[in-house]
């Protein structure tokens, strides 16, 4: 599991090649499987593989989502606030498996925030997205989670780099040399 983790990196460049069905499945299943606040389950994914959409996604925020139209894939990530207060850490907790499942399978994937992001024309980048997906009010958009083959290759993390100052034992500031 460290492997996949040190070698998973946000991809934005990708091929044109499809991603296969068996693979798609592979996606959601991940997806599906998130633990979430007290078993309630609020999230819920669009998967998006027609291109007009995938482009006009792509102009859902000023900056950082341009990419999402050369994806071959999105998958967006909401969640029913009408079923739970804890959609936003159960949608990132989802959109993060499936993040892992994609390098596990040999995809790469991008994390686009939508929640609380503006799009150029300074509206809300979750009301455009809900307009055009058709979305219902009483759901929050979390993200949009670009997948596609990589066409760009990125270094794993270096684990020599962990900034282990970050990490504490029983009480703020009581650090251990050596563990992490």
């Amino acid at each position: 599991m460290i492997r996949l983790l040190v070698n998973r990196r946000s991809i934005r460049k990708y091929k044109t090649q499809k991603i296969e069905c068996e693979k798609v499945d592979k996606l959601v299943t991940a997806a599906l499987l998130a633990p979430s606040s007290r078993g309630r389950k609020p999230w819920g994914f669009l998967v998006v593989d027609d291109e007009d959409i995938l482009n006009q996604l792509s102009q859902a925020k000023a900056h950082g989502s341009t990419f999402v139209s050369k994806a071959p894939m999105g998958i967006v990530i909401i969640g029913d606030t009408s079923v739970s207060d804890m959609c936003v850490e159960d949608c990132a907790i989802a959109a993060t498996y499936i993040q892992l499942e994609a390098e596990r399978l040999g995809l790469g994937s991008c994390w686009v925030q939508i929640r609380e992001r503006l799009t150029e024309k300074g509206t809300s980048s979750e009301i455009y997205i809900k307009e055009l997906l058709s979305i219902p009010e009483h759901y929050m958009v979390e993200a949009i989670i670009a997948i596609g083959y990589p066409d760009e290759e990125k270094a794993p993390h270096d684990l020599e780099e962990l900034d282990v100052h970050k990490v504490h034992y029983n009480k703020y500031k009581i650090m251990y040399p050596g563990h992490y």
